[in-house]
């Protein structure tokens, strides 16, 4: 290989081959050392990275590599979120076993995650699709049914008509499935639960406490547990029933003398009054079409079914009719809520629709006793009016704690807190997941499968159903003798982010076989000291990762972990511009061609292309990049210089063919550069002429670190290039060996992190290579010894003076009289005031 010539292709492989012989970046538990775990997003095997892969990795491989050049002991772990429906439609579309499937992707996509020059401990691997992972998965359901943290029941669930599978409400996205897009529809399952709900405080007052999450990150996951406070109240029924009262909870208590009619979900105890009822039964049925998610619901128009019964108003006796409404919900509030629809939106569309009372009771103005409601709820801050005794109060500042204190003392209400928070339904009607480790006696009566008998495993099957659960259908795996009794295993499987809610424990001790993680080792590691992942994963993930350490601490006097990610950031998508053709289909970049960069044709020139925005890149709209190509063509130390070059890594990253091309153009010449300043090592001058080269890199390993420390890639980035361009004019200076080279090595430390490859093959030319750590920058190379004071006369810049730092007021007034450029300005003029500013300016005012 020509020394001259930076062939990528040789080096990149040559140090991928060495890290992976030396396993230079395996962590191990050295308690003399302060540690760092640093962990990305936990990928699901596709069979190919992409370019957010690529983003997120270099972004986590960057913090890693500095880290430990700081003398940390890092540990930086990847594994594989490797069960889910994408292994399985693709298992039922080839006639594919998905274990097969799933490993094959594995395979590849470790190999292009290798091409990048990550820093990670591959000899801690795991895949959730492997029984070593989902045995201790499986243990941990059954600590948790122990501790009543599990627990079974029938319920509506979101029913996804396309994967045939039950999902949680944070995986529903406009009322659609988060996978397949479809409609999402409502229907009633026994199905597994997570009580996630009975940590709803600790999961909002801890987010007070995670002072390096992103506020963004924060506001989500508190709007997302919702508490609100508020209070119950029994409402009579005329006339008399079954139920004597309608327990009802709402936040808005002071606009009950707006009351028009009471609103009941159809699950309410009281339908059972109307299961014989053919029009009753239609609506249930009409309710079903929508999912159970608030958001699909507040979606849909609003309908309802009345009934012959009305509640009173304890306030003024009022009767108001009671109604089946398809906007309310069972499992918030008692399945019940009154309506008042001159403040509520949703209650102002139903009563408009049913021709119901819309009476005012809180106004703008304290003074319009006329303020009226026509085209849209007032749903604005005021007074409340028309309310009796609560007539004049504001609205809700003082109202809302009036109209408690005044129900409780009438023993008609109690004050009260909610959370919208609803506990986690982890069955999966599918085969392709964790098996849960239950089963049922002859009467349908659940056990726990005894752990001596775990791992349960999924059998193999020859062929998947087309639809549905194929597990239904295996007979010898179904069913089981245990201890001479006759059971059935559950057949539904875990949702794949119970995997996704503890792998980070895994990590720890990824082959300790005798449960998921040893103590020594996670208080050691845990918790994660920087998470980094996309904002996209705010809910699920991070939420469900967060109640997984509250359950396992719970009733746990050895495991007090309460948080997984002690720092989370949260990187930006990477963007490409989309094209269309002439029918409105999508068009890769690959597949078109400009002329004189404007006209856009495909290759065969037949149809003319339309230039869409950039937006992130997604396989819909075929707006991706292949990063194994660009690798190919330009190396991964070039890919790492792009990515993180043009926007701070919490923005989105624009991609261009001429920025990836100018980032390769630049790794070369800093090799040439470098070819250039190793000549110069080896003449060896006799006589050191400049004294800059000193300051020069002290000030770049000041910079950099600060840059690295506070997450600013891109300011990272803007100094290697200033750092180029100074060598490059410093290079003429004729410095002694030593000089050279010991500033030298400290710059090319701190290129390593995002420029693996490259600095590695430096420091190896120059012998270099072994012990090598971060440089500390020496501050008396950072003390600037003169300074340009700004003059100012009136307030006007008129020029600048350079001095001493610590120059006095004096000093520098006698400079401006000596300095005709300036003293011009006050030529026959009195100086009435001097404003003197230490090591900034003088201000002269004539």
């Amino acid at each position: 290989m020509s020394k001259e010539r930076y062939n990528f292709k040789l080096i990149e492989d040559k140090w991928q081959k060495v890290w992976s012989e030396q396993k230079s970046f395996k962590a191990e538990i050295k308690k003399d050392k302060k540690k760092f775990y640093c962990l990305e997003m936990f990928p699901y095997p596709s069979g190919k990275i992409h370019m957010g892969h690529v983003r997120n990795y270099t972004i986590g491989d960057v913090l890693a590599r500095y880290k430990n050049l700081k003398g940390y002991n890092v540990l930086h772990p990847m594994g594989w979120d490797s069960f889910g429906m994408p292994a399985e439609n693709a298992a039922r579309q080839n006639n594919l076993d998905p274990k097969s499937w799933t490993e094959e992707n594995i395979s590849n996509m470790k190999s292009q995650l290798k091409r990048l020059g990550l820093s990670i401990d591959w000899d801690r691997e795991i895949s959730t699709c492997s029984s070593d992972y989902y045995k201790h998965q499986q243990e941990f359901f059954l600590e948790l049914y122990d501790k009543g943290l599990v627990y079974r029941k029938e319920q509506y669930v979101n029913w996804d008509p396309i994967d045939q599978t039950v999902l949680a409400n944070e995986q529903v996205i406009d009322g659609k499935g988060w996978r397949s897009g479809a409609i999402v529809e409502r229907k009633k399952l026994n199905q597994w639960f997570f009580k996630i709900s009975k940590f709803s405080n600790e999961l909002l007052e801890n987010l007070d406490h995670l002072e390096k999450w992103p506020n963004k990150v924060k506001v989500m996951q508190k709007n997302w547990i919702g508490k609100s406070v508020g209070c119950e109240i029994d409402f009579k029924i005329e006339p008399k029933n079954k139920l004597n009262h309608i327990k009802c909870f709402t936040t808005r208590p002071d606009t009950l003398f707006g009351m028009s009619f009471l609103a009941l979900s159809v699950d309410h105890p009281l339908s059972d009054n109307y299961l014989e009822n053919k029009e009753f039964l239609e609506f249930k049925k009409e309710c079903s079409r929508v999912g159970t998610t608030e958001e699909a619901i507040a979606n849909a128009e609003k309908i309802g079914f009345k009934t012959n019964l009305y509640a009173i108003n304890p306030f003024n006796d009022e009767k108001v009719p009671i109604y089946f409404a398809n906007f309310v919900i069972m499992d918030y509030g008692h399945g019940a809520v009154f309506g008042c629809p001159a403040h509520d939106q949703r209650d102002f569309e139903f009563a408009q629709k049913y021709n119901l009372r819309i009476k005012p009771v809180v106004t703008p103005n304290l003074n319009d006793k006329n303020f009226e409601v026509t085209n849209e709820a007032y749903t604005g801050e005021g007074f409340i009016f028309n309310s009796s005794f609560l007539n004049g109060l504001k609205y809700p500042q003082e109202s809302v704690l009036k109209t408690i204190e005044y129900l409780e003392k009438n023993k008609i209400g109690n004050k009260k807190i909610n959370y919208r928070l609803k506990d986690w339904g982890v069955s999966r009607q599918r085969y392709w997941g964790c098996p849960i480790p239950i089963v049922y006696d002859q009467e349908g009566n659940p056990h726990k499968v005894p752990k001596e008998d775990l791992p349960i495993k999924l059998p193999k099957i020859s062929k998947l159903k087309p639809t549905g659960n194929s597990l239904d259908e295996e007979v010898d795996w179904k069913y089981i003798n245990i201890n001479g009794k006759k059971f059935i295993r559950e057949t539904d499987t875990l949702d794949t982010f119970v995997d996704s809610s503890w792998y980070f424990l895994r990590f720890c001790s990824p082959n300790n076989k005798k449960y998921g993680f040893k103590l020594e080792e996670a208080n050691y590691w845990m918790p994660v000291d920087q998470y980094i992942g996309g904002v996209e994963h705010a809910i699920l993930h991070l939420l469900y990762s967060r109640f997984f350490m509250q359950a396992l601490s719970f009733k746990n006097e050895t495991f007090n972990f309460k948080e997984p990610f002690k720092g989370l950031f949260t990187q930006g998508m990477v963007c490409h511009e989309t094209y269309k053709d002439n029918k409105n289909n999508w068009i890769s970049p690959d597949e078109i061609i400009s002329i004189s960069g404007e006209n856009f044709l495909k290759r065969d020139q037949s149809v003319k292309i339309t230039t869409g925005p950039s937006e992130s890149m997604s396989k819909s709209k075929k707006n991706t990049i292949d990063p194994e190509k660009i690798i190919n063509n330009f190396g991964a130390d070039s890919v790492r210089l792009f990515i993180l070059s043009d926007s701070p890594p919490e923005k989105d990253v624009q991609w261009s063919d001429d920025g990836i091309e100018a980032a390769h153009r630049f790794v070369l010449k800093l090799w040439s550069l470098h070819c250039k300043i190793k000549k110069e090592i080896e003449k060896d001058h006799d006589i050191e002429e400049g004294q800059n080269l000193n300051k020069i890199t002290n000030i770049f390993i000041k910079k950099i670190t600060d840059s690295f420390e506070n997450f600013n890639y891109n300011k990272s980035i803007a100094s290697i290039y200033e750092i180029y361009n100074s060598l490059n004019k410093e290079i003429n200076s004729k410095y002694k060996k030593n000089t050279l080279l010991n500033n030298y090595k400290k710059i090319i430390i701190c290129l390593n992190p995002v420029l693996p490859h490259l600095s590695s093959e430096i420091l190896e030319e120059l012998n270099l290579i072994d012990n090598y750590s971060w440089p500390i920058h020496e501050d008396k190379y950072l003390v600037e010894k003169d300074i340009f004071y700004v003059i100012q006369i009136n307030g006007k810049k008129r020029s600048l003076i350079k001095s001493s730092k610590n120059i006095s007021e004096d000093e520098i007034f006698e400079m401006i009289l000596k300095d005709d450029k300036i003293n011009k300005y006050f030529k026959d003029k009195n100086i009435k005031r001097k404003i003197f500013v230490p090591g900034k300016l003088i201000n002269l005012i004539l």
